[in-house]
């Protein structure tokens, strides 16, 4: 069984199915009631019910009992409380005390209530014990039969022990007695018979939640000793619904109310006013039919299974939010603006357990797709190129012998040789260090750390020009094995290896998109990758400087119209050849000229790999060296067939002249054939050394006196120079050295020193100096002679050119001598100009750079 045995997909039914079954699951316990129950306190506690004026409390308190006596009270004391209350103009007196047995005060205190005329007295329902069953306490006969109006006193607790309302009608069996407010607003009379039950069955009807006013001590109290003793005041109790009960700590019922709770708890009187006056502004809260949450919450369960697997992570969290939103404005509109109370939690609870749902489902699907993905990597070829410091000194060895074929070479590992050549372990240096090379003329030794083991490594170098180079490179070289590469501790979490399997996947995904940009660059082709409409996506640096065009611009901008607009041309069209090759998916290949520069351009057509789409890779060869190479090989060609052949085919005539008369041999013969034979010669050498300056790279350049090199070409020249009495004076005395190829060197100061004697007048000086200017070394060779004319001198270092003054003249030239010399500066990176004036002579002045500018 795979890690992926489990098909997780993020549907409209496994969002509803797993919905339910954890709203199922969570009805097991007491959240979503508590959750109701906390909404409506903090709604009920944060915005509280305006206090009805028409409400006033005589409270039983601690000061009454102080002054009045052990309860009970005699019932006269209440007779004469509701004289005091009757003179002050009460409208209505509830007494929330219960008077079950009857007392010879009855007729005092039955009299008292016939005259005000609006007097409630409570009943209240015995809870069953053991010897009896639930039972009525009604007032004393004579007091029920006074009393305006009967209410029962019991208040609701909710499961959590908080009292939030109360059942307006109450009772045992078919007989329901309204509660004190409301029998203290409507006057029901003794009860109701509308609901028919079995005797001895409470029967409850009609719950109402109380929106209370405030905590205890809110609503206006009076002590009951203080209304007793002082005169009526009728500015306190005119008009008003006066309840009267005890507030007594220890004394009576008490309750605990969403304002309070245990802390401090209201007494029954206190909760029954607040009832009442809440029922005068008709302000009591109903609770919605039981089908309503359940409805509510399945229809949020099928919006949300329905709208979030197709919703995006940031707009799924937005849609739960805003149901979570929506349902609170719904239960705080039923609460404060229809009287309702709606509850919530349940429907609440489904877009709080959707959003991680969901989420969870996403992240399985994300994490199920990268395992994927990394299994894909991981098969992937990839570019991977081991350190040589993981490499072990065995395999170096035989990698640098086939590398740099060393002609000696020695292994060791501690004090025992693995293989050796030409080196003892007595040709060890003593001042080894671990992962450091020391180089001694051309034995190279390194000393490397494996493990606990130590090898030591000794190679004899080629003893010429690239012993320097590679020791150059040795040095670049990073043996000495780190402490990166010891073994990381791998993650324990099934999340922390995934991320870090993400992580090198990441890094190599980097490291060959690296890869691929820098091959890209650095290929000395330049590579322009088109889409299927021919529109340019990708070029690398090489077109940007040939077309210098800037990269902004290529991105977006049609092939055809950037090679059309760079080398217009008819036949064929660009447009042609760039349409054929993806109509046709064939490859073309066509010449293409750029300010002054030969390219080839080759188009080819390509498809991504499982998709539809194709374009074009073109790749641009710059083939301008090659075109001039060819036109060489033409001029050579040409030169060979006329200028080497005319002299051999002069020699060969002369020859066989001779052969028919060998008795008649003239000296003008033989001179005229020595001539065409050094004609012959310097053209070979001349070719020969032409040659040799092509071919010229830096790794055959070595430290050279500049000075000294001017001084040798003079002498190979002064013998010309004599013939004609042309003086050679040099000036100079400073050494400058250079880093070069002092034989070719040597070669171009002949060629311009022979120059300079074969166009000067007789008895005519050559003026040589050698000097320094900045890092620079100078040499300037001024002659006297006939100069050269201004349209020639751009074409002066061409090959085979030669000047027309001086073939008139009768000086004939190769026309390579000048090209070796330009060749040769070059090479050194150097440069030569000349300047003339014709009928005044000439000067070459040649500059190279010095070796070591500081010395």
């Amino acid at each position: 069984m795979n890690r992926e045995w489990l098909p997780i997909k993020t549907t409209p039914w496994t969002m509803g199915l797993i919905l339910l079954a954890l709203l199922i699951l969570i009805q097991s316990s007491e959240l979503p009631q508590r959750l109701d129950y906390w909404l409506f306190d903090k709604a009920t506690t944060a915005a509280p019910a305006p206090l009805s004026s028409q409400v006033a409390i005589v409270a039983i308190d601690e000061f009454s009992l102080d002054r009045l006596g052990r309860w009970p009270w005699q019932r006269t004391i209440h007779a004469e409380l509701i004289e005091k209350l009757t003179s002050a103009g009460a409208k209505t007196i509830v007494f929330d005390v219960l008077f079950p047995e009857p007392s010879a005060e009855d007729t005092v205190l039955a009299g008292a209530m016939r005259r005000h005329g609006n007097v409630v007295l409570p009943i209240h329902l015995s809870p069953p014990t053991a010897h009896q069953l639930l039972s009525e306490e009604l007032p004393a006969p004579e007091l029920t039969a006074a009393a305006s109006s009967l209410g029962h006193a019991h208040v609701e607790l909710d499961e959590d022990g908080v009292a939030r309302g109360l059942y307006l009608f109450n009772g045992l069996g078919n007989q329901l007695w309204p509660s004190l407010s409301l029998a203290a607003s409507s006057f029901p009379g003794n009860g109701s018979d509308t609901h028919p039950a079995p005797p001895f069955m409470n029967v409850r009807d009609e719950y109402r939640a109380v929106p209370l006013v405030g905590g205890a001590g809110t609503l206006p109290t009076y002590s009951y000793i203080e209304v007793l003793n002082q005169p009526p005041a009728p500015e306190v109790f005119e008009g008003k619904t006066v309840f009267v009960g005890a507030t007594a700590v220890g004394f009576g019922d008490i309750l605990p109310t969403p304002f309070s709770g245990l802390s401090r708890p209201m007494s029954g009187v206190e909760f029954h006013a607040n009832t009442f006056s809440a029922l005068n502004q008709d302000l009591l809260i109903r609770r919605a039919p039981v089908w309503v949450s359940p409805t509510l919450t399945l229809a949020i369960v099928l919006a949300l299974s329905l709208l979030l697997p197709r919703m995006r992570p940031t707009r799924t969290i937005a849609a739960c939010l805003m149901t979570v939103a929506v349902l609170l404005v719904a239960h705080f509109s039923g609460l404060f603006v229809a009287n309702l109370w709606i509850p919530v939690a349940n429907a609440l609870l489904v877009p709080l357990l959707a959003l991680p749902i969901s989420s969870g489902f996403r992240l399985a699907m994300t994490n199920r797709f990268l395992n994927r993905q990394l299994d894909d990597l991981a098969r992937s070829p990839h570019i991977s190129v081991p350190e040589p410091s993981r490499r072990h000194p065995a395999q170096l060895l035989e990698h640098f012998q086939a590398l740099l074929q060393p002609e000696g070479w020695l292994l060791c590992e501690g004090p025992n040789t693995l293989s050796r050549r030409g080196l003892t372990t007595a040709d060890i240096p003593g001042n080894l260090e671990a992962g450091h090379w020391v180089h001694d003329s051309n034995r190279s030794w390194i000393e490397l750390l494996r493990g606990n083991t130590t090898y030591t490594l000794g190679l004899i170098l080629p003893n010429d020009l690239s012993r320097e180079a590679i020791q150059r490179y040795l040095r670049r070289l990073h043996l000495k094995a780190s402490e990166g590469h010891l073994k990381k501790e791998k993650p324990r979490e099934n999340i922390s290896a995934r991320i870090e399997r993400v992580r090198l996947a990441t890094e190599r995904l980097n490291h060959m998109q690296q890869f691929i940009r820098r091959s890209f660059e650095r290929m000395p082709d330049g590579i322009i990758v088109t889409d299927e409409l021919a529109v340019i996506r990708f070029a690398n640096g090489h077109i940007e400087e040939w077309f210098q065009e800037p990269m902004p611009s290529l991105a977006g901008l049609p092939l055809a119209r950037l090679l059309e607009g760079h080398d217009p041309r008819e036949t064929p069209p660009w447009h042609e050849t760039v349409s054929e090759t993806l109509t046709l998916r064939q490859s073309r290949t066509v010449d293409l000229r750029i300010r002054n520069k030969d390219f080839l351009i080759h188009f080819a057509p390509f498809a991504l790999p499982d998709s539809d789409q194709h374009g074009i890779i073109a790749n641009i060869s710059d083939i301008s060296e090659l075109r001039e190479q060819q036109r060489q090989h033409r001029e050579a060609i040409d030169f060979i067939s006329h200028d080497v052949r005319s002299p051999l085919v002069s020699q060969l005539a002369l020859i066989e002249q001779l052969k028919r008369d060998p008795s008649h041999i003239e000296k003008a013969q033989l001179d005229q054939l020595g001539r065409l034979a050094r004609r012959s010669y310097h053209l070979a050498e001349e070719f020969v050394q032409l040659a040799r300056a092509e071919q010229l790279t830096e790794t055959r350049f070595y430290e050279c006196e500049f000075l000294a090199i001017v001084e040798n070409a003079r002498d190979s020249v002064s013998e010309q120079a004599a013939e004609k009495n042309i003086q050679l004076q040099l000036q100079g005395t400073e050494d400058l050295w250079l880093k070069g190829n002092a034989e070719l060197l040597e070669r171009a100061v002949i060629n311009l020193l022979t120059n300079a004697v074969q166009y000067s007048p007789a008895d005519s000086a050559i003026d040589i100096q050698v000097y320094r200017a900045g890092h620079q070394a100078c040499l300037t060779i001024g002659d006297e002679g006939s100069g050269i004319d201004a349209d020639e001198l751009p074409h002066l270092f061409d090959r085979y050119r030669r000047q027309k003054r001086s073939e008139l003249a009768g000086v004939h030239g190769t026309g390579l001598g000048l090209s070796f010399v330009k060749i040769v500066v070059e090479k050194h990176r150097g440069e030569i100009s000349v300047a003339s004036t014709p009928g005044e002579g000439s000067t070459f002045t040649l500059k190279l750079p010095i070796a070591d500018p500081l010395a």
